[in-house]
C-alpha cells in the first residue's frame, strides 16, 4: 500500500473546518514548538526514566514517539528536569540530574524527588552510559549494551565499594541491591529472544533519528571502529594527559587486546545480561576491573544504580563507552547513549500497558517497605527485651578484644589441621584442646569463633565458588567465655540461658518456645526453672540443622558443680546435630566427660590423625606449648590491601554516620534549640549518645565512602539541625546561659560548611538554601567552612556568589580573619584572589588577619598577608591589649620564622604596648618571659633595648632579664647578661618596688640562674620595698618555698640569715619563720646551722 502523503486537509476538524492540533512525534523532522500535544496531569505517567548526564537526556528525548509540554507542576523540592512524552502506548517521564552532579546519593536523592512529583510511576529505567568489563567469557565492545540481570543470587546492580574486610582475608562485597521489578525482567527475556530469533534494528533505529537531527550526527552517531582499542591491562594511560590514546599509546598489537571483527550474522551492537558494579567512584583501574570480571562476573562498571535499586525499582541499561581503565575518552559517548535508549525503547514496546497498570506504585512499595521496617524495628525491640531478660551478659564485646589482639597467622595451625576440619565438617563432633595457663587457649577460641562465623554465618551471596561449606543460615553458633572473675555471672543456670540467647538472636521470628517462656513468667516476675530453660534450648536446638558450640576455659567454671552439668547439657545436644569445642586446664573432671564421648576427637602437635586411645593419656594431646606458635613472617602490606583497608575504613564511617544522623533525626528534637541552660542539660543527660553524634557525625560523613540520603533529610530539617547545632557549640561553663550564648539558626549549609562535607553543600544549594544566609552571630556557611579550613566548600560556595567579606555582626571577623588564625594557606589563598580585605579589623580588639595567624605561627599565611601588602606594623585597640603588634605576638610565641618575615618588613622592634596592665611591654620582654632563646637572639642582633623597662602598674620597671629570671630560663639569661643588661634593676611598682631578678629567681627555685646571677656580683642581699613586700630578700622568698638549692648558694654568700622583714603586714618575719611556718625542715636545719635567732618574733599587724 503506498505510503498516504499528507495535506493540509489533514489538518482540518471535518465538521467545523477549523485547523487541528497536531501531535508531534519524533518520527516527524518538523518539531514546531506550538505542535507539541495538550499538557496532562503528572498522574498520567507511568514510567519513569533517569539519566545521569545531559547526552544520555538528549539520547534519551530522541527516541520518544511523541513529547509532551513540561509539566506544569512538581514537588517545590523538586531539582529534576524533566522530558515528559510516550513509547508506543507508555507515557513517560525522564529525568536529568543536575550539571555536575554524578554517583550514588545524586541519582537516590533524583529518584526520590521524581516519585514526590510523579506518583503514579510503576516501572523504572536507568539509562546512559558506563565503562565495560571484557573477558575471555564476555566478548564486551564499544557501543555494546549491557542490561542489569539477576545473576547467582545478586539482583542484577551489586555496589562494589560497600562491603566488609575479614582478618587475613579479601574485601568482602556484600551490597547486593535489590533485582528489577518482574515485568520489566520478563520483557528483557522476550526482547532477548525476539532478537535471538530475529535480530535487532538498533542501529538502524539510531541512523533514522540522525538523518532527521542531523545537528546530533558529530557527537551521536557511531565512531570508526578503529578507535574501538582494547589495551591489555598493564598499559596505562599518562595520567592528566589528555591526548588521544591514538597518539599516546599507539596502535602497537603488543601493547593491545587482538580480536577478531564480528562476522556479519552477530548482532552488532550486541547485547550482553548480567551484572553491573555501581560505586561513588569512577572505575578506571583495569586490574580492578578483571578482578571482578573474573570472580563476580561483571559486565558493565557506572555511579548510579547502587542509588536507585532499593529506593528505586528499576532495570539498569548501559551503552558501552569505555572499557573502565585509563583509556577513557568521550569520542563512544554519544553513541552508546543512543543504543542504550534504542534498545530500552524496544523493551517499552514489548510490554502492554495493561502489565504496567497492573504493577504496584512505586511509592507505595517504598512506603510499604518504611512500613515494614517499622514494624521490623519494634519487633526486633521487643525481642531484644526478651533476650535480655534471658539474660544481659554478652560475649561479643570480649570475642572482639580476644581476637584484635591476636598476631597475623595465629592459630592457623589448628584451622589447617585434618583434625579440625573432620571436625568441621561431620555432625555431632567433640574437640578438646587442653593447655597451661597462658598458653594461649583463649586466642585460640576466638580464632575457631571467627573462623566459624565466617563459613557458616556469611551471606550465600558471599559463597566463593568451589566452596566446600554449606552455608545454611540453619546453622546455629554459640560461645561461652568462662572466667574466675565472673563468677557471679557463671553459674549453670546463666551459662544456660546465655547458650539459649545466643541460639535464638539470630532465629527470625524469635523461636515460639522463648517468647512462650518469657510470656509465662514476665506477668508474675518469676524466674524459669532449670527443666524449662533445659527444655527451651532442646526445642530451639532442634531448629537448626548443625549447630556449633564453643567453650573457653571451662576448668574455670567452678560455682555450684556447673561444669559438669554444662557439659552434661551440651553434650545432650548432640541429637541436633551439635559440634563442640572445649578448652581448659587438663584437669580430670573434663577429661572423664570426653573420654565418655566416643566421637570425641583428640589433636597432638606430632600426630596428623585422630585417634581415640589418645585419651588414655589426654596429657599428651597438645603441647603446652601449643597455643604459642609464633607465626610465619609475612611481607608487607601491599597496595591492594591498602585499598582494601581504605574502602573497608569509609564503610565503617558511612554507617556510623548514617547512625550518627538517624539519631539526630529522632523526634524527640523536632523542639530545637532548648531554651534554658537546665533544658539543654537535660536533653543531654537523657540522651546519652547526642553529644556524640552532634560533634562527630560530620566528622565521620567526610571520611565516609558515599553520602547517605539520611544526612540530606536531617540538613534539611530545620528545628533539628538548630538542636543539633546548639550541642555542638555550647560547651559547658561555669557562667549561667552559656547554651543561650551559641548562635540560632543554623541550617543545614551551615553545618555542611562547619564539617566540611562538600557533596552535601551541592545538594543544600541544589534544594534552595542560600549561601548567604546568617545565624544569629551574623555568620555565613562561607564563614564556617573558612574558619575549618576546607578548600573545596569555600571555593563551592564563592562560585555560588557567596559575600567574600561575610563579616560576622558578633565579632566583626570575617572569613579572612578566621582561615588566617588557623593557619589556612589554601583558604586564605582563595579569599585573597575574591578580594576579600586583608585590613579587616575584629570588633573589640581591632585585631587582623595578620595579627592572628602571627600570634599562631601561620608562616605561609603570614607571607600571603605580606604579599597583599597589608599594614606589618599595624597595633590592636582591645582594653587588655592596646598598642601589641603582630611582631609582639609571632615573639611571644617564639614563631621565628614569622619574626624574621616581619623583621624583614621593616617593622618596630622595640614597639610597646600601651594598655594599662602590659604597658612598656615590648616583643623581647614577652620573648624572655618564655624561653625562646632563638628569638631573643634575633631581636638582640636587631639591637633592641635589652633594658627596656615595663610601665603599667603592677611590673613598672621590670625588665626582660626580670622576666627570664622568674621563669628560670637559663639560655636566655646568658644572652641578655652577654650583652650587659642591667643584672641589678629593680622593680618600682606600687606594690614590688626594689624585686631584682635575683629576687625572682630564688623565689622559684631557679637554682642554676641564681649562680649566674651570683657570678655577676649581684646584690645577694638586696631588699623589697614595695607595701606588702618592704625588707624582704632573695633569701626569704627562697626560704618560705623550701627551695634548699637556692638557701645554700645565698648562704654561702654570706646573705643576712636573720634578716627582718619591715612592711606593715609582715614586720619581723624572718627567712626561717617562713621555713618553719611551710614545713621546709631542710631549709629550718640550714638555717638554724647558721646560728639564727629562732626566738624572734614578728611585729607586723597579721601577727
Amino acid at each position: 500500500m503506498p505510503k498516504r502523503e499528507f495535506s493540509s486537509e489533514d489538518n482540518q476538524d471535518a465538521a467545523t473546518g477549523a485547523e487541528k492540533r497536531r501531535k508531534i512525534t519524533f518520527d516527524d523532522a518538523r518539531t514546531p514548538a506550538a505542535d507539541i500535544a495538550e499538557p496532562r496531569v503528572n498522574d498520567d505517567y507511568t514510567v519513569g526514566w533517569i539519566c545521569a548526564i545531559s547526552t544520555e537526556y538528549v539520547a534519551a528525548q530522541a527516541f520518544l514517539d511523541e513529547k509532551h509540554d513540561r509539566p506544569e507542576y512538581v514537588s517545590p523540592n523538586d531539582n529534576n528536569d524533566y522530558t515528559l512524552g510516550e513509547i508506543g502506548k507508555h507515557k513517560v517521564v525522564i529525568a536529568v540530574l543536575p550539571d555536575g552532579e554524578y554517583g550514588i546519593a545524586s541519582a537516590a536523592i533524583a529518584a526520590r524527588d521524581m516519585l514526590h512529583s510523579f506518583p503514579n510511576i510503576r516501572v523504572g529505567l536507568m539509562v546512559g552510559i558506563g565503562g565495560g568489563a571484557p573477558s575471555q567469557k564476555h566478548d564486551i565492545r564499544l557501543g555494546d549494551i549491557v542490561v542489569s540481570a539477576p545473576r547467582n543470587g545478586k539482583g542484577g546492580v551489586f555496589q562494589y565499594d560497600f562491603g566488609k574486610t575479614i582478618q587475613d582475608q579479601s574485601f568482602r562485597t556484600t551490597g547486593f541491591l535489590n533485582q528489577p521489578p518482574t515485568v520489566l525482567r520478563a520483557a528483557v527475556n522476550g526482547l532477548k529472544a525476539q532478537y535471538e530469533s530475529d535480530g535487532h534494528q538498533l542501529e538502524e533505529a539510531i541512523n533514522t533519528i540522525l538523518e532527521k537531527k542531523p545537528r546530533l550526527q558529530k557527537k551521536y552517531k557511531r565512531p570508526d571502529l578503529n578507535n574501538d582499542r582494547l589495551y591489555r591491562s598493564e598499559v596505562t594511560h599518562l595520567p592528566n594527559d589528555e591526548l588521544r590514546c591514538s597518539v599516546i599509546c599507539g596502535d602497537d598489537p603488543s601493547k593491545l587486546v587482538l580480536r577478531p571483527e564480528r562476522p556479519e550474522d552477530e548482532d552488532n551492537p550486541a547485547i550482553h545480561y548480567g551484572l553491573i558494579a555501581s560505586a561513588d567512584q569512577l572505575m578506571k583501574d583495569a586490574t580492578i576491573r578483571d578482578k571482578l570480571a573474573m570472580e563476580k562476573d561483571v559486565l558493565c562498571f557506572e555511579m548510579e544504580a547502587a542509588g536507585l535499586m532499593n529506593h528505586f525499582p528499576c532495570l539498569v541499561i548501559r551503552g558501552i563507552c569505555d572499557y573502565s581503565d585509563t583509556h577513557k575518552n568521550k569520542e563512544w559517548q554519544g553513541y552508546a547513549a543512543m543504543t542504550a535508549a534504542a534498545y530500552a525503547k524496544d523493551l517499552l514496546r514489548r510490554i502492554l500497558p495493561s502489565k504496567v497498570e497492573a504493577e504496584r506504585r512505586i511509592s507505595e512499595l517504598l512506603r510499604d517497605a518504611d512500613i515494614k521496617a517499622v514494624k521490623s524495628k519494634l519487633q526486633r525491640n521487643e525481642n531484644i527485651e526478651i533476650l535480655n531478660w534471658l539474660t544481659p551478659v554478652d560475649y561479643g564485646p570480649q570475642q572482639k578484644d580476644f581476637l584484635e589482639r591476636r598476631q597475623p597467622g595465629t592459630g592457623q595451625w589448628l584451622l589447617d589441621s585434618a583434625e579440625f576440619q573432620a571436625w568441621l565438617k561431620a555432625d555431632q563432633q567433640a574437640l578438646f584442646c587442653p593447655g597451661i595457663p597462658g598458653a594461649g587457649k583463649t586466642t585460640i577460641t576466638s580464632i575457631v569463633i571467627e573462623h566459624l562465623k565466617i563459613e557458616f554465618q556469611n551471606s550465600p551471596t558471599e559463597k566463593p565458588e568451589n566452596d566446600p561449606f554449606d552455608r545454611d543460615s540453619n546453622i546455629g553458633i554459640a560461645y561461652l567465655y568462662c572466667s574466675f572473675q565472673r563468677q557471679h555471672e557463671q553459674g549453670f543456670e546463666h551459662l544456660l540461658a546465655n547458650l539459649l540467647k545466643q541460639l535464638s538472636q539470630d532465629r527470625t521470628p524469635l523461636p515460639h518456645a522463648v517468647e512462650a517462656l518469657y510470656k509465662r513468667h514476665r506477668n508474675g516476675q518469676t524466674k524459669p526453672t532449670l527443666a524449662e530453660m533445659s527444655t527451651t534450648l532442646q526445642s530451639v536446638a532442634n531448629m537448626y540443622s548443625r549447630m556449633f558450640i564453643v567453650i573457653d576455659a571451662l576448668d574455670e567454671c567452678v560455682s555450684d558443680g556447673c561444669r559438669g552439668r554444662l557439659l552434661s547439657e551440651i553434650f545432650s545436644l548432640r541429637a541436633a546435630g551439635a559440634n563442640i569445642l572445649v578448652t581448659s586446664r587438663p584437669i580430670q573432671e573434663i577429661k572423664e566427660h570426653f573420654k565418655g564421648y566416643v566421637h570425641a576427637l583428640a589433636i597432638r602437635i606430632t600426630k596428623s590423625t585422630i585417634d581415640e586411645d589418645d585419651f588414655d593419656d589426654i596429657n599428651t594431646m597438645v603441647s603446652d606449648h601449643v597455643f604459642c606458635l609464633t607465626p610465619e613472617s609475612h611481607e608487607d602490606s601491599t597496595v591492594s590491601d591498602n585499598k582494601k583497608n581504605a574502602i573497608a575504613l569509609a564503610e565503617a564511617h558511612k554507617t556510623i554516620t548514617t547512625t550518627c544522623v538517624t539519631y539526630l533525626s529522632f523526634s524527640t528534637f523536632e523542639s530545637g534549640f532548648c531554651p534554658t541552660d537546665d533544658e539543654f542539660e537535660r536533653r543531654l543527660r537523657s540522651n546519652l549518645f547526642y553529644n556524640y553524634a552532634a560533634h562527630n557525625w560530620g566528622l565521620h560523613g567526610r571520611i565516609a565512602s558515599t553520602l547517605c540520603c539520611e544526612v540530606i533529610d536531617f540538613l534539611q530539617h530545620e528545628t533539628k539541625v538548630e538542636a543539633a547545632s546548639q550541642a555542638l557549640m555550647a560547651v559547658k561553663s561555669w557562667r549561667s546561659g552559656y547554651s543561650q550564648e551559641v548562635p540560632r539558626q543554623m541550617t543545614g549549609l551551615h553545618l555542611a560548611a562547619y564539617f566540611g562535607i562538600q557533596e552535601a553543600a551541592i545538594i543544600l544549594l541544589r534544594h534552595g538554601q542560600r549561601p548567604d544566609l546568617r545565624d544569629t552571630h551574623g555568620r555565613t556557611p562561607l564563614w564556617r567552612a573558612a574558619s575549618q579550613g576546607h578548600e573545596a566548600v569555600v571555593k563551592l560556595l564563592l562560585e555560588k556568589g557567596a559575600d567574600v567579606e561575610g563579616k560576622s555582626n558578633y565579632d566583626g571577623r570575617t572569613p579572612l580573619w578566621r582561615a588566617a588564625e588557623n593557619g589556612h594557606e589554601a583558604v586564605v589563598k582563595l579569599l585573597l584572589e575574591k578580594g576579600a580585605d586583608v585590613e579587616a579589623k575584629s570588633k573589640n580588639d581591632g585585631r587582623t588577619p595578620l595579627s592572628r595567624a602571627a600570634q599562631n605561627g601561620h608562616e605561609a599565611v603570614v607571607k600571603l598577608l605580606l604579599a597583599e601588602g597589608v599594614e606589618a606594623d599595624s597595633k590592636v585597640t582591645g582594653q587588655y591589649i592596646t598598642g601589641r603588634t603582630p611582631f609582639s605576638w609571632a615573639a611571644e610565641n617564639g614563631y621565628e620564622a614569622v619574626v624574621k618575615l616581619l623583621l624583614a618588613k621593616g617593622v618596630n622592634a622595640n614597639s610597646k604596648a600601651t594598655s594599662q596592665f602590659i604597658a612598656g611591654r615590648t616583643p623581647l620582654s614577652y620573648a624572655a618571659e618564655n624561653g625562646h632563646e632563638a628569638v631573643v637572639k634575633l631581636l638582640l642582633a636587631e639591637g633592641v633595648d635589652a633594658n627596656s623597662k615595663a610601665t603599667n602598674e603592677n611590673d613598672t620597671g621590670r625588665t626582660p632579664l626580670s622576666y627570664a629570671a622568674q621563669k628560670g630560663h637559663e639560655a636566655v639569661v646568658k644572652l641578655l647578661l652577654a650583652v650587659g643588661v642591667n643584672a641589678d634593676s629593680k622593680t618600682t611598682g606600687q606594690y614590688i618596688t626594689g624585686r631584682t631578678p635575683l629576687s625572682y629567681a630564688a623565689e622559684n627555685g631557679h637554682e642554676v640562674v641564681v649562680k649566674l646571677l651570683l657570678a655577676e656580683g649581684v646584690a645577694a642581699d638586696s631588699k623589697a620595698t614595695g607595701q606588702y613586700h618592704t625588707g624582704r630578700t632573695p633569701l626569704s622568698y627562697a626560704a618560705q618555698n623550701g627551695y634548699e638549692a637556692v638557701v645554700k648558694l645565698l648562704l654561702a654568700k654570706g646573705v643576712n640569715a636573720d634578716s627582718k622583714a619591715i612592711g606593715q603586714y609582715i614586720a619581723g618575719r624572718t627567712p626561717l619563720s617562713y621555713a618553719a611556718e611551710n614545713g621546709h625542715e631542710a631549709v629550718v636545719k640550714l638555717l638554724l646551722a647558721k646560728g639564727v635567732d629562732a626566738d624572734l618574733k614578728a611585729t607586723g599587724h597579721c601577727y
